[in-house]
């Protein structure tokens, strides 16, 4: 088992990519703390799910944007589960809005969760991987944060490229204490927000034309980025920090190859 004994804090994985990577974890040893802010139903299914596994799970509810919350959430895994070797920053949130209407409050709510969310939670986390000279922190960003021309979030996206900077510099500030940081960065995947506000022969429209934008000619699934995941949370990826890795079909290099 690639994660054999360690112990996982995955932050908005009630549902989606967050709780593919918690099963995944699970499958290769992982205990897990899932997070999550509002559906705590949700999260105790995620719970039993990896307790079906025969491991160890925990629900956290806590708001990423709040540093309280989430040093009360940090304490709690600690207490529970005895230590925090993994965490991966999933929780995020976009609002649709274009470069005209976006006001000061809804920059402030994207940014307050998908970058100073992540920074929380690093900060937070860092120390006791820091006494334990031992730790793996992945960052999900997007495509959209690497430039992807992603329609509709001009909010979301710089939140997304802050967050590749941000994980360079806790790369390079924890590296002597045997931590990795990176990040991944999925293209389109199919989650239940790629479903939400689309009727059934809208979402079969988007699949077929994005598909034909990757070279592998199919868009993403949850499963595919929780292996990325995977890797980079395990000691496969050993000599690997501060770096992104981008899981989406090989649609950034089609695209610039068939211009």
């Amino acid at each position: 088992m690639k994660l054999k004994d360690k112990v996982s804090l995955i932050t908005g994985a009630s549902r989606g990519i967050g709780r593919a990577i918690a099963l995944a974890f699970a499958k290769e040893g992982s205990d897990v703390a899932v997070n999550y802010e509002k559906n705590k139903t949700r999260a105790h299914e995620v719970v039993d799910e990896i307790h079906q596994i025969g491991r160890k799970a925990i629900a956290v509810q806590a708001d990423v944007a709040s540093k309280d919350q989430m040093s009360e959430a940090v304490s709690d895994v600690i207490r529970d589960l005895g230590k925090i070797d993994i965490l991966v920053n999933n929780a995020g949130i976009d609002l649709k809005r274009n470069l005209l209407e976006a006001s000061k409050s809804d920059w402030e709510r994207v940014l307050s969760v998908n970058l100073i969310g992540t920074y929380h939670c690093m900060q937070l986390v860092a120390p006791h991987m820091i006494r334990q000279k031992y730790g793996k922190i992945v960052n999900i960003v997007s495509v959209a944060g690497i430039g992807n021309d992603v329609e509709g979030q001009v909010l979301y996206a710089p939140s997304k490229a802050s967050v590749v900077l941000l994980t360079k510099k806790f790369a390079h500030e924890l590296g002597s204490h045997n931590i990795n940081v990176n990040a991944i960065a999925p293209g389109l995947t199919i989650t239940e927000m790629l479903y939400s506000e689309r009727s059934e022969e809208e979402i079969r429209k988007l699949i077929e034309a994005k598909s034909k934008l990757t070279a592998l000619r199919r868009i993403g699934t949850t499963e595919d980025v929780a292996n990325a995941a995977l890797f980079l949370a395990s000691d496969d990826s050993s000599y690997i920090t501060g770096q992104l890795l981008v899981v989406d079909g090989g649609r950034s290099d089609y695209l610039s190859h068939s211009v």
